[in-house]
């Protein structure tokens, strides 16, 4: 039995919270709701950027984990998430479970050399890719970079975005919001 479809609301005007500025990213036209398009257009954009072409297995698979990340997100089916929706539903264990699956999915996608890090170009790229702002791609990278060795591995990506998703604080997450 299908769930009831929610009415869309549109994000908080204050978007101050981890989960407010992800929402606002997550709504790519700017209406103030996250729909099945916006969510499969940043993955559209990634891969125009990257020059993959649609039958790359690294393009099919960000598809494939982006089906079933917004199958989970859009519960009811309507097509689209309201900010309610989505606060009501991500958290660590949907991150475990879900997020970091089609973000690393996504991330596959920049690491032009699939050597599992990005250096500061391919991360620049997949970030304004995915709706962040240009200015402030450069400063994350170096709050990811720890090391310095000029790369930010998958892994240590992916901790970051969880950490700021799941109110845990997180550099990267802290510049580029």
């Amino acid at each position: 039995m299908p769930l009831p479809q929610a009415e869309p609301q549109a994000a908080p005007a204050d978007l101050t919270t981890p989960k407010a500025r992800i929402y606002a990213m997550l709504d790519t036209d700017g209406d103030g709701v996250a729909s099945k398009h916006d969510y499969f257009v940043r993955i559209e954009r990634a891969q125009r950027a990257t020059g993959r072409a649609d039958d790359d297995p690294l393009v099919v698979a960000a598809r494939a984990t982006g089906e079933r990340a917004w199958a989970a997100m859009d519960a009811n089916g309507d097509g689209v998430m309201t900010y309610q929706e989505y606060i009501s539903w991500v958290d660590a264990e949907k991150f475990d479970t879900i997020c970091q699956y089609a973000l690393g999915a996504l991330f596959d996608l920049a690491d032009a050399d699939e050597d599992g890090a990005l250096d500061r170009s391919e991360f620049t790229l997949l970030r304004e890719a995915l709706g962040n702002r240009a200015d402030n791609a450069g400063s994350a990278f170096d709050a990811l970079d720890a090391d310095g060795d000029g790369r930010v591995g998958r892994a240590e990506y992916l901790a970051s975005i969880r950490a700021y998703v799941t109110g845990d604080g997180s550099p990267m997450g802290d510049a580029l919001y």
